[in-house]
């Protein structure tokens, strides 16, 4: 309990800390106690060792507000990332909010494929061209020419909010002269940029979430992030088809096309690829808990 001597608009960091993870508890959140530490840390701006080390310090003021309005915000359930501001992806921290989808640690699967396949298409001698289609945060750009330092990138998005958000990240990864932003749907823009025939890798984490799916998924997802970049229409399947069938006009002579997938879905997404007589080699590749995560496909 707080003491008399302190003021009713002020709290020691210990007590702080207690009741909000209780409230966090309340509101269903797993890790109650290790996200209110991250709050207050990022609320107080202190250290994890300052936070352990002055639980009798008084908070007030701005930042007894701050802490407290995270809380609430994240009791609401609002996702972690978003009152973070960041995200860790790849070894690298990617600002992320909302409007933005949170990248997720299955994803780096995408981004390990793509630098594989990139090994296996000297592209005639030249700098290899990779597209990253719904790029959103740009993590996936940003993380390939990070780990590819002689490719030219591009990258699109339908959204010109997730575009700031992706050319910031760059920036700050000091990438920004190696990723091209382009606004538009899937490939469109890349036929304005003249890239028909001319891409070698178009690596892609479509929205796959089924129209029976939505209502299950986490407050968090479904409340909070944009659905544009989860929704994949009443199968989940809807971009792509449209992948498949688009693809080829824009890959180089054994180009790739290497898309992440949800569970479960990995044969439909084959099946489309050799429907379309194009795709001489489909490759699936599983995540970590052994789930069919990743479709590789490489032009006949």
């Amino acid at each position: 309990m707080i003491g008399t001597d302190v003021p009713p608009q002020a709290m020691s960091i210990g007590d702080l800390a207690r009741q909000g993870a209780a409230r966090l508890s309340r509101a269903g959140i797993e890790q109650a106690g290790l996200e209110t530490a991250w709050l207050l840390e990022h609320a107080l701006r202190v250290t994890p060792l300052d936070l352990r080390l002055n639980e009798s310090q008084i908070v007030e003021g701005e930042g007894l507000r701050r802490a407290q309005a995270l809380l609430a915000r994240r009791a609401d359930r609002e996702p972690l990332q978003y009152l973070l501001g960041t995200q860790e992806f790849c070894g690298l921290e990617f600002e992320v909010e909302p409007g933005v989808l949170i990248p997720r640690p299955e994803t780096e699967l995408l981004v390990e494929a793509a630098v594989r396949c990139a090994g296996m298409h000297p592209a005639a001698g030249r700098r290899p061209v990779v597209a990253d289609v719904g790029t959103g945060s740009g993590c996936i750009a940003v993380s390939l020419a990070r780990r590819l330092p002689l490719a030219v990138l591009h990258a699109t998005d339908r959204s010109a909010e997730a575009l700031r958000v992706a050319r910031r990240n760059a920036e700050r990864h000091d990438v920004a002269g190696q990723v091209t932003f382009l606004e538009g749907d899937l490939l469109k823009p890349l036929r304005a940029s003249g890239l028909s025939g001319r891409v070698d890798i178009v690596v892609s984490n479509p929205p796959y979430i089924a129209e029976r799916e939505w209502e299950a998924l986490q407050p968090e997802v479904r409340l909070f992030e944009p659905r544009i970049a989860l929704a994949g229409g009443e199968d989940g399947l809807a971009v792509y088809r449209r992948l498949v069938q688009e693809a080829p006009e824009f890959l180089s002579a054994g180009g790739w096309l290497i898309m992440e997938v949800g569970q479960g879905q990995a044969e439909s997404v084959r099946m489309l690829l050799d429907t379309t007589k194009q795709y001489g080699v489909v490759d699936v590749r599983p995540d970590q808990a052994g789930i069919d995560r990743v479709v590789c496909a490489r032009k006949q």
